[in-house]
């Protein structure tokens, strides 16, 4: 006998259209009673979303390295566990592929590996290259991802103590050019000011972090339409980044404490102009997985509205990645909470039920 899962309540499928019931059937959202005999009906209910989006994360890899399949398996379990049931993997020096074919796995949307400047980045982590392979690169890792490829846009310049950008200005517009025609789009890592400019300058799709956002940049990404994925609850590592380079190099210790001191006023600011702001946690790098709400409560506190926090993380972010939400006919990935996560963004840390591809997962779902 067919089951037929039954969602009622409150069921967000958008940000201005609330439905009272949903049915899951052959794994599929219908808002259409099934009928007829012949299926055993399991009911849940509750405040309801579309699975949430962690826009950048790294799956498969740890602060120094990548890691095997059976070790990167339960970073994605915990997304999975947490609601994050779409992943954009900002960068993991492994293939993770093989996710595409595990029906218990959050869906997946990779970058690649990262692209970096010769010792500019974390050793292993990423190809290290020189401006004149940059367009070969860029073309390689569009081929073999899901449609992004990941540059690192800044790092550490040992020669001047601060950071600086990787890549001359006129090297840049050839390869996302290049990205382009091969159907990808582009994010950078950036923590400083300069690379934002000549990035946005050559025509990239998005940016990580970005803390070094300025009234010009700011304006230029409105403008443009360029998204930014903050990932606040990483940026809360930048004291420690700072101390741990003060040392040997001072300027950069004293430049990373600014940007942290600013990365509230900088998201609020971007906001306020229209640049699009979507949840990322950097999950896999400095943090554990699992993180999604504790990231839609940081843009919160940086002065979204909790409607704006959760669509940075679920329709507004779905839409970006070209994914769908709660949608007729489309794969039943939702997670339901007890009250309104609208009045309180820490529910998002309490899901009752996550059902990925019509069928509840995680702890939740055992007997």
């Amino acid at each position: 006998m067919a089951t037929v899962l039954h969602v009622r309540g409150r069921i967000m499928v958008g940000v201005d259209d609330i439905r009272s019931d949903l049915w899951v059937v052959d794994g599929r959202v219908t808002f259409e009673r099934p009928t007829g005999a012949g299926h055993e009906v399991q009911t849940v209910e509750g405040w309801v979303l579309p699975g949430l989006v962690d826009a950048h994360c790294h799956v498969g890899m740890d602060p120094e390295h990548g890691i095997d399949d059976t070790q990167a398996e339960p970073q994605a379990i915990t997304d999975r566990d947490a609601g994050a049931l779409l992943l954009r993997d900002a960068g993991s020096p492994v293939d993770t592929s093989w996710m595409h074919e595990r029906d218990d796995m959050p869906r997946l949307i990779r970058a690649g590996r990262h692209i970096a400047r010769t010792r500019r980045y974390i050793k292993g982590l990423a190809h290290e290259i020189e401006p004149e392979d940059l367009v070969a690169y860029v073309r390689h890792e569009a081929r073999r991802g899901d449609g992004w490829v990941k540059l690192v846009g800044d790092w550490i310049d040992r020669e001047t103590g601060d950071l600086g950008v990787c890549w001359p200005a006129e090297a840049l517009r050839p390869a996302i050019d290049a990205a382009h025609e091969e159907g990808a789009r582009v994010t950078a890592h950036c923590f400083g000011e300069q690379s934002l400019r000549d990035l946005a300058d050559a025509g990239i799709d998005c940016i990580e972090h970005a803390t070094g956002l300025q009234e010009d940049s700011i304006q230029t990404f409105a403008d443009r339409g360029i998204g930014i994925v903050p990932t606040l609850v990483n940026i809360a590592n930048f004291p420690s980044f700072a101390e741990a380079g003060r040392p040997k190099f001072p300027t950069y210790a004293d430049h990373m404490e600014r940007l942290f001191q600013t990365r509230y006023a900088v998201v609020a600011a971007a906001h306020e102009a229209g640049v699009p702001i979507f949840c990322g946690t950097d999950a896999g790098g400095q943090l554990p997985h699992g993180l999604v709400a504790d990231e839609v409560i940081e843009l919160g506190t940086a002065g979204l509205s909790p409607t704006e926090a959760i669509g940075a993380a679920t329709w507004s972010a779905r839409a970006w990645l070209g994914r769908p939400g709660l949608e007729e006919g489309e794969s039943a990935d939702l997670v339901v909470y007890q009250s309104d996560p609208r009045e309180d963004l820490t529910e998002l840390k309490r899901p009752r039920q996550v059902v990925l591809r019509g069928r509840p997962v995680g702890a939740a779902a055992a007997p």
